[in-house]
């Protein structure tokens, strides 16, 4: 059953200008961030794309255009279009290497954003001297316990968990989330990450309490800060019923399941590679409950976009529904 870890992608922050030839730029920009924000991604590749139009009149290397490429590089990886995401998070980079001194945080975000997409794509030797570079670099500008700190450590962390190195993931995850709990307030969803990297450790040494009362901070955090309807509340969701799943407590594991997979259904599309992880994970639990390796109707229904989806996108978990019979 897939345990989903968690990483964060760095929003590049919008740089203040006061030339009203920026205006047309500072509309798109703006707007495709409220869109990308309330999951409106077909609106908010629109206005990326406008806004990356109005960019290029600035010059190559202006850092509206390298805020703009990696902005849109991530809402690509919202979608699951990693191709089009790597030459784009690319360019954005090399906009902020050829930069001054000035453009240092903008360049530690190029460097972790691109690392993520690699370690999506079980890219591991590629990602992890990125996420080293950035690491390096924030803490040399930021200073060792700033929360962006904090998330590289934790994405640092989750490369080596996915890799099987749980004791160089372990110190990592737990430093991550020291910084975070001490910098920012506690009902903070920049804490949700590093509070569900740690519980997967905890419960995959057995250590279910320790677990469980992590996963239902950042659910409570989540469904405070985004609402009923946001797919990292799914995510969490997921998680949790993970848990309950392993404990063989499916009654609670079941609607948590059900729950999570309507959210990510209905926010990412029944395409995206996160619906396929929750189908996955109901169908072996229903096999389990039930003693039979027969999906439910509702299974069988998604199963053509969860085979699709996995084969297409990612090298990771190309066969995560083959033990499912055809229909």
């Amino acid at each position: 059953m897939r345990n989903l870890i968690l990483w964060a992608f760095f929003i590049a922050t919008v740089p203040w200008m006061a030339f009203g030839q920026t205006s047309r730029w500072d509309d798109a920009i703006n707007a495709a961030e409220r869109a990308f924000g309330q999951q409106q991604y077909g609106e908010a590749e629109s206005q990326f794309v406008q806004a990356e139009k109005e960019a290029e009149t600035f010059g190559p290397l202006d850092r509206r255009l390298g805020t703009t490429l990696n902005n849109l590089a991530e809402l690509y990886v919202r979608e699951a279009k990693y191709t089009e995401a790597e030459p784009i998070f690319k360019r954005a980079l090399g906009i902020w290497e050829k930069g001054d001194n000035s453009t240092a945080t903008e360049k530690a975000t190029a460097l972790n954003d691109l690392a993520a997409l690699y370690q999506y794509q079980s890219r591991y030797g590629e990602a992890e001297p990125l996420y080293r570079q950035c690491l390096a670099l924030l803490e040399k500008i930021r200073g060792p316990e700033h929360p962006d700190v904090g998330n590289t450590l934790n994405n640092l962390g989750a490369l080596y968990w996915e890799q099987g190195k749980i004791a160089e993931a372990e110190p990592l995850y737990q430093r991550a989330l020291f910084i975070m709990e001490k910098t920012l307030r506690p009902d903070d969803p920049a804490l949700a990450p590093g509070l569900n990297n740690l519980a997967a450790l905890y419960v995959r040494q057995g250590k279910y309490t320790e677990g469980e009362s992590l996963l239902k901070r950042a659910l409570a955090i989540r469904q405070a800060a985004f609402g009923p309807e946001h797919p990292d509340l799914g995510n969490s969701l997921n998680n949790l019923a993970t848990l309950y799943s392993q404990e063989g407590r499916y009654s609670d594991a079941e609607p948590m399941y059900l729950r999570s997979l309507s959210i990510t259904e209905k926010s990412l599309g029944p395409n995206h590679p996160e619906v396929a992880s929750g189908l996955n994970n109901l169908a072996e639990l229903i096999g389990r409950k039930r003693n039979t390796p027969r999906p439910s109707p509702f299974i069988s229904a998604r199963l053509p976009y969860g085979r699709r989806c996995w084969g297409r996108i990612t090298p990771r978990w190309p066969k995560v529904l083959t033990g499912l019979p055809d229909f």
